[in-house]
């Protein structure tokens, strides 16, 4: 397939002199940047979006999935800051900023929220720090960190000053655990995480399955083959991310069907978002 011409993403000069100091390793997929695609963006380039259309001929409704996520993400921050009165937010997988963000979303409903955003790729943190800006009584930060350092994430300096980990913290993993293998010990680095937190905290999770469409299998397939590793999990496996937690009603159900904002409508078919979602209260 050939690469249509690049297009120009929209940068202001802080980003680009950000950028500028780091390699982005443009040669490469990164997960972050086809996810990007999915939703329309500009802040991608050609292997991303070479990736993106080869899982597309795959898995057609891909970006369906990825819109619908993103609304998953809404609502269930509206949900924690309107309705459960949490103040405190840490995401760990950010991607690219796409507006509302999670601060957006938070600090609209409550304007004192604070948020911590984390990720490995230097395009999304040089976009985090030029264009995330919190209200005057809230707060953001953000850290260059692994999911699969969980002990980095606790221990920077970016955190400590932004969060109070002895008041509940909401740990935001939308659509990133697919990304780790079993090999990493996904359980095991949400459960350190969470250990962290104290009694009230909240896990608001996402995660591909193919449960739903087994199609969705193909997509991961084209990220592994493109050397990004994709591991779809089963309902039951999502699960597992909330074991020993309280679960919000509906409990994990296909991503768009978590609280949707008009109940009364159908809605996309599962088989199109081939993704769960689901939120839990630390006891």
């Amino acid at each position: 397939m050939q690469d249509r011409e690049e297009p120009r993403p929209w940068w202001n000069s802080a980003v680009e002199g950000d950028l500028a100091s780091v390699d982005l390793k443009t040669d490469q997929p990164h997960s972050a940047r086809i996810y990007d695609y999915f939703l329309g963006g500009k802040d991608n380039f050609p292997a991303d979006r070479a990736a993106a259309e080869q899982a597309l001929i795959g898995f057609p409704t891909a970006r369906t999935g990825a819109r619908e996520n993103r609304a998953f993400l809404r609502r269930v921050t509206r949900f924690l800051a309107a309705q459960r009165g949490i103040r405190q937010f840490l995401d760990i997988g950010t991607g690219i900023p796409t507006s509302p963000n999670l601060h957006e979303i938070a600090q609209a409903a409550v304007p004192d929220a604070r948020v911590v955003y984390a990720d490995n790729d230097p395009i999304v943190l040089a976009h985090a720090r030029a264009l995330l800006a919190s209200t005057p009584q809230g707060r953001t930060a953000y850290i260059d960190a692994d999911l699969r350092d969980p002990a980095a994430i606790l221990a920077s300096t970016e955190l400590r000053d932004t969060l109070d980990l002895a008041r509940p913290v909401a740990l935001s993993l939308i659509a990133v655990f697919h990304f780790i293998p079993d090999e990493a010990d996904p359980y095991g680095i949400a459960a350190r995480l969470l250990d962290a937190l104290p009694s009230g905290s909240y896990l608001a999770l996402s995660h591909a399955t193919a449960d739903l469409d087994p199609g969705a299998e193909e997509l991961a397939a084209t990220y592994r083959a493109r050397g990004v590793s994709m591991t779809m999990r089963g309902r039951a496996a999502v699960e597992r991310f909330f074991a020993g937690l309280e679960l919000v009603e509906p409990g994990v159900v296909a991503a768009q069907r978590w609280r949707p904002d008009d109940p009364t409508l159908a809605g996309v078919a599962d088989a199109e978002v081939s993704g769960y979602g689901g939120l839990a209260r630390k006891p």
